[in-house]
């Protein structure tokens, strides 16, 4: 009987490992590879699976009960987390924002994503943590015209789309975009309390330090309001069901007294990038265009008043 149900996991394994790839196959290639190596893990050991289960199933070899079904209880378990963990991909405009033209250069490597200007290069350079499993090039949209204006962007490719695997990831942009006096961090949702801790951290240090903090619907995990001296952006939505109004404010006291709260009327938590509808978010009372607009030309002006050259 357990073997058959091994059998069953392992087939249910393949069938998501399937599913992920059918649905999210942009998001899984252009990603960081920690996710693909989970899949690739994933199919390799259900049919492993498979063969020891058949195998057990014909020689009648008796196992210990108890460890078996602990095994099985395991399997289901990370069954259940390599589904959770698909990515949500990126949508247009994203995708066509994310080709090389004569005002940004794009390039992709498999932690991060580079915009160039082509023409002058602003010293304030810009680094981005998406929101939790969100494909990187989702934010392609909104973010590239700080780059066709003249500021470095870097959005991280997080390890299986989570921020807190990427915390080195602003170190590491750093040494992507050398000439860079000043950052401008900043993060959507998780990515926007990664920033946070982020920039709690750089805004002190003596090279190409951190200058302001841009979050999109997020909060800081931490009271930073006495320790941060970057200045900071909250952009927020009214019909965000994620980082729903009331969380914003309650959360207002974590920031420095000065930081600046635009909340944007009609906008939902899944506009910030453009991935798609996202599960317990509100209704967008604006469209996609919309949104992408207030909050592309807020960020804009925010990075152009702490450029420096």
């Amino acid at each position: 009987m357990l073997s058959w149900i091994a059998v069953v996991l392992a087939a249910v394994a393949v069938a998501v490992v399937a599913w992920v790839c059918l649905t999210a196959w942009g998001a899984v290639v252009h990603g960081n590879p920690a996710y693909a190596l989970v899949l690739g893990a994933t199919t390799l050991l259900a049919i492993v699976g498979i063969a020891l289960a058949l195998r057990g199933a014909r020689a009648a070899k008796p196992l210990r009960v108890a460890g078996r079904v602990a095994l099985l209880v395991a399997a289901a378990a990370g069954i259940a987390v390599v589904a959770w963990l698909r990515p949500y991909p990126a949508v247009e405009p994203a995708l066509t924002a994310m080709r090389t033209d004569a005002s940004v250069t794009v390039t992709e490597s498999p932690d991060r994503i580079v915009f160039l200007p082509s023409g002058e290069v602003s010293s304030t350079a810009v680094f981005f943590q998406p929101g939790a499993l969100v494909d990187a090039r989702a934010y392609a949209a909104v973010l590239r015209p700080l780059a066709e204006r003249g500021h470095p962007v870097v959005i991280a490719k997080q390890p299986l789309g989570i921020a807190f695997l990427a915390l080195g990831a602003f170190d590491e942009a750093r040494d992507a975009v050398p000439d860079a006096a000043d950052w401008v961090v900043g993060g959507h949702s998780l990515g926007g309390t990664v920033a946070s801790m982020q920039a709690d951290e750089n805004d002190g240090t003596a090279a190409s330090p951190v200058t302001g903090l841009l979050l999109y619907a997020s909060y800081p995990a931490d009271d930073i309001s006495a320790s941060l001296t970057a200045r900071v952006l909250s952009i927020s939505g009214t019909e965000d069901g994620l980082a729903a109004p009331e969380k914003i404010d309650e959360s207002a006291a974590t920031l420095p007294t000065d930081t600046e709260f635009l909340v944007l009327e009609g906008v939902s938590h899944a506009q910030f990038g453009a991935y798609g509808p996202q599960a317990g978010d509100g209704t967008a009372e604006v469209s996609d265009e919309v949104a992408r607009q207030e909050i592309s030309e807020a960020s804009r002006l925010f990075v152009d008043s702490l450029a420096i050259g």
